[in-house]
């Protein structure tokens, strides 16, 4: 394991407090050390962090806010802390109109000019599209499936012929977070913040799909993103497809426990 405070001192940093490990390491070691965040990994791909810091970007430059790293290389990344806050802000409310605001950042095509990880899974470069099905199909879902095949065990044949035949409504390739799941969400003092971006182009769906696998969004936050951003109901039905994506990465990496996940969307 990399020691943060050798990261920060590499960056020219410094910090008196000693480190302490927050939450939401499960890709890695998360740590404060002051007035600084330190994310490290004992192995990480070789460009991980700079996607990251370049996801950061790309939601800051939509009006959504997020950390603006510090530093990083290939070992870590450093970024400022955002303290959380009690202190009665409407932060419901305003993670869904940056969410809403998000969602209406439009693209020409989908996918992206970098490399993309989902947690530490690479998803392949691949040219611009504007064929989104066959996007999602061949640079999305089938990385996963070929990382899960032998993992996924009998399930394997259903959720081949599951990913054929997934042919999801399309409103327009627009900026989305990529992992949008509620811990990588804060409450700060200024308001939300996201983080821990997969970011590219694609629809919108994607992000919705996760907010709804774990849960942990309020009503509230539904209830306003709705009302600025509505939810065609052809695109509604296709969220618990678009969940298989994430369910195939979180069997990559945890293991059969999600299995039971993947046999209630592939049938």
């Amino acid at each position: 394991m990399t020691d943060p405070a050798a990261l920060l001192r590499r960056a020219g940093l410094s910090a008196s407090a000693p480190a302490e490990r927050l939450t939401g390491g499960d890709m890695g070691d998360v740590w404060r050390l002051g007035p600084y965040v330190v994310k490290t990994h004992p192995s990480p791909p070789p460009d991980l962090y700079a996607a990251e810091a370049r996801g950061l970007a790309a939601l800051r430059a939509a009006g959504v806010r997020a950390p603006d790293p510090i530093w990083h290389d290939t070992d870590g990344i450093i970024m400022p802390y955002m303290p959380p806050t009690s202190n009665g802000i409407d932060t419901d409310n305003d993670l869904a109109r940056q969410l809403a605001a998000l969602h209406r950042t439009p693209a020409d095509t989908y996918g992206w000019d970098h490399p993309v990880y989902l947690g530490r899974f690479p998803l392949p470069a691949s040219p611009r599209s504007i064929d989104w099905p066959s996007f999602w199909r061949e640079n999305r879902l089938r990385p996963l499936y070929r990382a899960t095949r032998r993992a996924l065990g009998p399930l394997a044949d259903a959720t081949a012929r599951f990913i054929d035949r997934f042919d999801p409504p399309t409103e327009g390739p627009t900026l989305i977070h990529g992992d949008l799941w509620s811990g990588n969400t804060l409450a700060t003092a200024d308001g939300a913040a996201l983080i821990d971006p997969s970011a590219w182009h694609g629809e919108r769906a994607v992000d919705l799909a996760m907010m709804q696998l774990f849960g942990g969004f309020s009503r509230r936050v539904w209830q306003t993103y709705r009302g600025l951003h509505p939810i065609p109901p052809a695109v509604d039905a296709a969220l618990p497809g678009y969940q298989l994506y994430y369910v195939l990465v979180h069997v990559h990496f945890f293991g059969a426990g999600y299995l039971g996940a993947v046999r209630r969307i592939v049938g």
